[in-house]
């Protein structure tokens, strides 16, 4: 098997990282196969002071992370700043794994970015298509450096401006765990869907955290520069596909956690939600992939956990929402949480309105958040959506323009054809999209650490149809005690 060659850079190099009193830099500078050059600064610059001892060592897996994007089409990738040997490991694993999730994903699925000439026959690619190209080279290594105990009843909210953000800063601080919203500010579209959010925050909890980065502007300058992309595609705007990254969000991560560290936060939360496995592969052609969101899953967040052990480093990295589908997540955050539901934008082509931002109301995301606040009989309205975008969904939903798991696909339409009146053909129950809903591989039992499960499940409880648990392909209801059970057997936190 044989696919065309993809490769844009000769070298690509990290280098001259430097740890301000609120600043983090460092230089990347990549040379492509024609000799043609691209060198840029990757900045992040913070509101506050730093600590410097421990921003030094984030610092180089911060700088180093967005290369990772990149294994696959690089002959030879430098990172010429000091990293341990659990940070070379996280690189060399990353890179693995992001290979085989953009190959699959960016390269042999047509997202109208790579050039015909450089996509491959589906059917004549192999796992030896999708491995990195480079050859990483790490010549400067450093010590690990080991920290205290943090404190796990703080807990940094990795937060966007998206539903998801919203409803876990809701739920961690009813949960008696104390909330630091971190936003981060890459310098891109994305910026706008998280700023209502974080003015709103930033006015009424003191804690709230905000980093700044030109990482996106990095990514187009290195975007701009492969021989493989179609730059008329990158003109256009296409803001749900990014051309070939599809691993960012430990970056964001990083880029928060000299702030968290300094507060002694212990867990790091993101907001991913339930992806139900049924009928995936996970496997194309022997390639074993993600469906382009690796670093959104269960199994990375699961190698997070046993990273920082080994890292030496105290903080705990999870998802307070991993058992809930979308449908549930709005209907506890526009319930339970109305002031926060308020600054909802689910949207990456928001755009201003007199001072506001307001959704497009007819992209793919946001015609699924329609049809989950209808499901819940909650007002479109309150967060932006017209009443000519409302009446229009069915037919945008007809037309294929959504993208959701099947089964919550159906219910919900089933829900918002009972609550409405509205015409969503093709609606269908399926009770366990209003469960709790467990599984093997995206939603483990233990996924929230022991110190904060109960509490967490406890506020579901009151807006959920009990637990579920697919195994064999087949959804069974099961009871809480069963679920806190098979928790209590898991060693997500203990090994």
């Amino acid at each position: 098997m044989t696919a065309p060659d993809i490769t844009c850079f000769d070298e690509l190099r990290i280098e001259n990282l430097r740890v301000e009193r609120r600043r983090i830099s460092a230089d990347y500078s990549l040379r492509a196969l024609d000799g043609s050059e691209v060198r840029y600064r990757l900045i992040h610059s913070y509101p506050e002071e730093i600590p410097a001892e421990f921003s030094g060592e984030v610092g180089a897996l911060m700088a180093s992370v967005p290369a990772i994007n990149y294994a696959l089409f690089t002959r030879r990738m430098v990172f010429d700043v000091p990293l341990s040997d659990e940070d070379v490991r996280f690189i060399t694993d990353m890179s693995e794994a992001v290979a085989r999730d953009i190959f699959v994903n960016r390269i042999v699925n047509r997202t109208g970015y790579v050039k015909d000439e450089y996509a491959p026959d589906p059917s004549r690619v192999g796992p030896e298509d999708a491995r990195p190209r480079a050859e990483l080279e790490f010549p400067v290594r450093s010590d690990p450096r080991g920290m205290d105990a943090l404190d796990n009843g703080r807990c940094g909210v990795m937060s966007s401006g998206g539903k998801e953000s919203l409803l876990t800063y809701g739920v961690a601080r009813d949960a008696g765990c104390e909330p630091y919203p971190c936003f981060f500010n890459e310098s891109g579209h994305h910026w706008l869907t998280a700023v209502k959010a974080y003015r709103w925050l930033s006015a009424n909890e003191p804690r709230t955290l905000r980093v700044w980065s030109n990482v996106d502007r990095l990514y187009s300058a290195i975007e701009r520069s492969m021989r493989i992309i179609r730059k008329d595609a990158l003109r256009r705007r296409r803001p749900e596909v990014y051309p070939v990254r599809l691993f960012f969000f430990e970056h964001y991560v990083f880029s928060c956690l000299p702030l968290l560290y300094k507060r002694r936060v212990g867990n790091v939360i993101l907001g991913n939600e339930y992806d139900d496995p049924s009928g995936l592969t996970y496997e194309f052609n022997g390639i074993r992939h993600y469906y382009a969101v690796y670093d959104q899953s269960q199994e990375f967040d699961a190698y997070m956990a046993g990273w920082f052990r080994r890292r030496g480093w105290a903080f705990r990295q999870w998802s307070a929402v991993r058992p809930l589908s979308g449908l549930l997540v709005e209907r506890i955050l526009s319930r339970r949480y109305p002031e926060l539901f308020r600054l909802q934008v689910s949207c990456h082509s928001a755009h201003g309105d007199g001072g506001d931002v307001r959704p497009c109301g007819t992209c793919f995301k946001c015609n699924g958040i329609q049809l989950f606040l209808l499901a819940n009989g909650a007002d479109p309205g309150v967060i932006g959506y017209t009443r000519e975008q409302v009446d229009g969904l069915p037919g945008r939903i007809s037309r294929g323009m959504i993208r959701l798991d099947g089964d919550e696909l159906e219910h919900s339409m089933y829900l918002a054809t009972e609550m409405t009146g509205m015409n969503f053909p093709g609606g269908r129950r399926h009770p366990h999209v209003e469960a709790l809903q467990f599984d093997d591989r995206n939603s483990r039992f233990d996924a929230i650490p022991p110190d904060m499960r109960e509490r967490i499940w406890s506020i579901y409880e009151g807006y959920a149809g009990g637990y579920a648990y697919l195994s064999g392909g087949k959804w069974t209801e099961i009871t809480r005690e069963e679920a806190l059970r098979r928790a209590s057997e898991g060693d997500l936190w203990s090994r």
